[in-house]
């Protein structure tokens, strides 16, 4: 195998295995994920463990990496699903996690993204629901996203798909960058400057539960904003692609009962420029025994990353699967 692109940025959650030397050439697969206090960052560190086997490593059935033969994956950091879609459009990354309604309008060139189509765009997978976070200091609420206008708001960061659909929604409300004081800043930042007083709310759409919440609930505390169902029809009125779901209470310690909030699906996209083999061979490793075991002990979403959802809502959605990814479905009987 050949080296797809030379590595750029930080490398992170790789794990190599010591074996003997190989002939073998490596290839180098970089997946794009996001901020560290999030969920992307944990769950595409978990699927590079699962789909990489270096060369040199012992085999699979001799208790080695049981990966694509060759394959380094790497999970970097990133500003999350509209920066990883563009990288793997324009070849900078391999692939990356990104949010459904990104993927599409990008994938299309609609929205926000009208005129700039990415026709470059696959997916491989539907792996979790990701659900918006409103979080708010412990004891304050509000009745609606109007309650926002005149508030410091996180927005999430640029080029992430959580401020893209955010800025949609409270849009609706009448809020919007001109009568709110917005703060672009990742998951991490926005907990840090809400618990410092620096903010009064901010936003972030993530598998729960969400690292840097976690801590802000254990430590500061925070309070999460439970939408009506007449607000959730709404916003998937505006937003399809985000649909009504739910933050189980106790999942954040103070927030006891259950949260109604709008969730939308997290995809692993590739490039079309990829081989039909080499991608075939990743959605393989990424769906057999030796990865689905990292799933089930990693990150809590990674138990709902499973091959009976991983084509949930992808025909809808209007972005093909690569061939490779395809192929490998059609094998498995998943996909007529």
């Amino acid at each position: 195998m050949t080296v797809l692109k030379s590595l750029s940025g930080a490398l992170l959650a790789v794990t190599l295995v010591a074996g003997p030397a190989a002939a073998q050439d490596p290839t180098f697969f970089r997946i794009g994920t996001g901020g560290a206090g999030g969920t992307y960052f944990p769950i595409g560190g978990t699927i590079a463990n699962g789909i990489s086997s270096p060369p040199g490593s012992r085999a699979c059935e001799d208790g080695g990496q049981c990966g694509v033969p060759g394959l380094i994956a790497i999970a970097q950091s990133t500003t999350a699903s509209v920066f990883n879609n563009a990288a793997v459009q324009n070849g900078e990354l391999e692939a990356g996690l990104a949010a459904a309604d990104v993927t599409r309008s990008m994938y299309l060139g609609e929205g926000k993204f009208e005129g700039k189509p990415h026709p470059n765009l696959r997916v491989v997978a539907n792996l979790f629901p990701e659900d918006l976070h409103l979080v708010m200091p412990a004891g304050q609420s509000i009745d609606s996203l109007a309650d926002l206008k005149g508030k410091r708001v996180g927005i999430a960061q640029a080029g992430s798909g959580t401020q893209v659909a955010v800025l949609q929604m409270l849009d609706a409300w009448g809020v919007n960058r001109d009568n709110m004081d917005e703060a672009e800043l990742n998951n991490s930042q926005s907990a840090e400057r809400l618990a410092d007083g620096q903010i009064d709310a901010y936003f972030y759409a993530a598998g729960w539960p969400v690292a840097a919440m976690v801590q802000l609930s254990s430590t500061k505390g925070m309070a999460l904003h439970s939408f009506t169902d007449d607000d959730l029809a709404k916003i998937n009125g505006i937003i399809p692609a985000y649909i009504p779901s739910e933050i189980p209470g106790g999942v954040y310690e103070g927030v006891d009962s259950a949260v109604k909030t709008p969730a939308v699906s997290a995809l692993l996209n590739v490039s079309s420029e990829l081989s039909e083999e080499l991608v075939y061979n990743i959605t393989k490793a990424l769906w057999n025994d030796s990865t689905r075991k990292m799933l089930d002990n990693g990150h809590a979403k990674g138990k709902q990353i499973t091959p009976d959802t991983a084509l949930n809502g992808i025909e809808a959605l209007g972005v093909p699967l690569h061939a490779g990814a395809e192929k490998f479905y059609r094998e498995a009987g998943l996909l007529k």
